[in-house]
């Protein structure tokens, strides 16, 4: 059974560190600061303190520190009492490498509310591979600093953040795709056409992925959860095409334990990638290991806005029947 960290509460510390890209990629500029700025405001408002990891602004020519460093701020923010909950600076291209140097040991002894997206979920499934513990992947510490348009984001995460109840996804009506970190005037919310129900049938595992390619990466490693009764979630980033997604997703459901996988929630795919959902239909149908598997596409989460908040290793109830669509999770 999965362990889920106690929710945070007013009054509480979050540690702020960087397992891919470092903070000094944030910063640059006006605009980084402004983000920065804003995003440890937003927590500061919700009643957090707000404190960063002793590495987070190490930086190569790659925007990211020696793993070896990275994994120390992350064990430091574990095994600090004073500590009560963890984000990422921002997401990025490795994570992966800190793996090997953390105490897995220290992780389970302290348990931590932790969040983060992209490549940090090599670390969410890593980490619940590793000890059980439910990771969420919903929005970085950065992700707070978007000035408009983030309040369904910010809900999400308050509820999976300060509360233990029910999480219950709801399609969309509307999204943002573009490159708000840069410049967050002049812009535009395009209207979404919910989810895309692709197949029916009925689905209760547990939550595993995010990241499609990040997910991939632990394959054939330690940190690799299993796949038996999984439900999986997967999205993919800028110009990934269907066929990038759809071999990337036959590869884990080749894995020795692919078969486990008992259904698939799709995030919704970047406007440059150019995928639509007829493309996705005939993905879905043309490959056997998903027959008679819910499959739902176009969820809010991924590399667009809103980004709903979810537990990596929480239980997940997904049914797809007569069109419509639910997606929860009870978190017991």
């Amino acid at each position: 059974m999965a362990l889920y960290p106690r929710p945070l509460s007013v009054g509480d510390h979050v540690r702020v560190v960087a397992p891919a890209r470092s903070l000094a990629y944030v910063e640059q500029g006006s605009a980084g600061r402004f983000v920065a700025e804003l995003a440890t405001r937003r927590l500061e408002q919700l009643g957090l303190s707000v404190s960063f990891g002793a590495n987070v602004r190490v930086s190569d020519m790659f925007w990211s520190a020696p793993g070896r460093l990275r994994a120390e701020d992350l064990i430091d923010a574990y095994s600090d009492p004073s500590v009560d909950g963890i984000m990422s600076v921002i997401g990025g291209f490795t994570s992966n490498e800190i793996l090997p140097h953390l105490d897995f040991d220290v992780i389970a002894e302290h348990p931590k509310f932790l969040c983060g997206n992209s490549d940090v979920s090599a670390l969410a499934n890593a980490v619940y591979a590793k000890t059980g513990q439910v990771v969420y992947v919903g929005p970085h510490w950065s992700t707070l600093g978007m000035r408009d348009f983030g309040e369904v984001t910010r809900d999400a995460f308050v509820q999976a953040a300060f509360t233990d109840g029910p999480i219950v996804w709801e399609p969309g009506d509307w999204y943002t795709d573009d490159d708000w970190f840069i410049n967050q005037d002049g812009r535009v919310q395009e209207p979404d056409d919910g989810w895309w129900v692709i197949q029916e049938g009925r689905a209760e595992g547990i939550a595993l992925g995010s990241n499609l390619g990040t997910l991939g990466l632990l394959s054939g490693t330690e940190f690799m959860p299993s796949l038996n009764d999984a439900v999986l979630f997967a999205e993919v980033t800028g110009k990934y095409t269907v066929m990038d997604f759809r071999r990337e997703l036959v590869s884990l459901l080749q894995a020795p334990d692919g078969h486990g996988i008992e259904g698939l929630v799709i995030g919704r795919f970047q406007t440059a990638s150019r995928v639509t959902r007829v493309m996705v239909e005939e993905m879905v149908a043309s490959i056997p290991e998903l027959r008679g598997k819910p499959v739902v596409a176009n969820a809010s989460f991924g590399h667009t806005n809103p980004l709903l908040t979810f537990p990596v290793g929480g239980r997940v109830d997904v049914s797809v029947e007569g069109g419509e669509a639910s997606i929860s999770f009870p978190r017991v």
